[in-house]
């Protein structure tokens, strides 16, 4: 359900609802795959219309909801323009927690991998392998990118919440180990 432009919201002739969920924010339909372009245009378009300093006039009550709208808007697109925080928030509307902090079990394979890969950053990195880091960097984002297809197509086509919330605690795993690559290969730059 499209929401009213942001304008209209912001004078007074819509009613005024914080709560509506972040891709009807933005007018984009409820799915893992979006268009980057698309939710970039939306958010700059919505943004602009709500944006505090266009209110600096206003009175206390406008510039108060001018303030809840632009952060309600800047919260919304942080999440949705990252699959991992986008596919956290679709499991929340359908109310499928990922339960990260209570379900830690992993199958053994998978651990296994991970323990592994942060074994070679770490040799690498002690050794100041920066090549080594590089090469392993494009293998873990093409890991990244198969699996993020394969959530797609768990929300989008089979709708299999519980699968997916799986898939999304173990991304969690490898989206830590992509950050303490990018910190290995800045160490060995520094």
């Amino acid at each position: 359900m499209p929401v009213a432009p942001a304008s209209r919201l912001m004078s007074g002739r819509e009613p005024l609802d914080l709560s509506t969920d972040f891709f009807s924010l933005f007018a984009l339909p409820r799915s893992f795959r979006l268009a980057a372009a698309q939710l970039d245009r939306a958010y700059v378009e919505l943004q602009a219309s709500v944006h505090p300093d266009r209110f600096a006039a206003a009175d206390d009550s406008a510039r108060r909801l001018a303030m809840q709208w632009s952060t309600r808007v800047n919260e919304a697109y942080q999440t949705l323009k990252k699959p991992l925080a986008r596919a956290k928030y679709l499991l929340h509307l359908a109310a499928h927690d990922v339960a990260d902090e209570n379900n830690t079990l992993m199958p053994a394979d998978f651990l296994i991998e991970q323990l592994e890969w942060r074994e070679a950053v770490a040799e690498a990195r002690a050794a100041g392998d920066h090549h080594e880091l590089e090469h392993m960097h494009h293998r873990l984002q093409r890991e990244l990118s198969s699996r993020y297809d394969e959530l797609g197509d768990l929300f989008d086509e089979r709708q299999d919440f519980v699968e997916a919330a799986d898939r999304v605690r173990r991304l969690m795993f490898i989206e830590k180990l992509l950050a303490d690559l990018d910190e290995a290969m800045a160490a060995c730059d520094a």
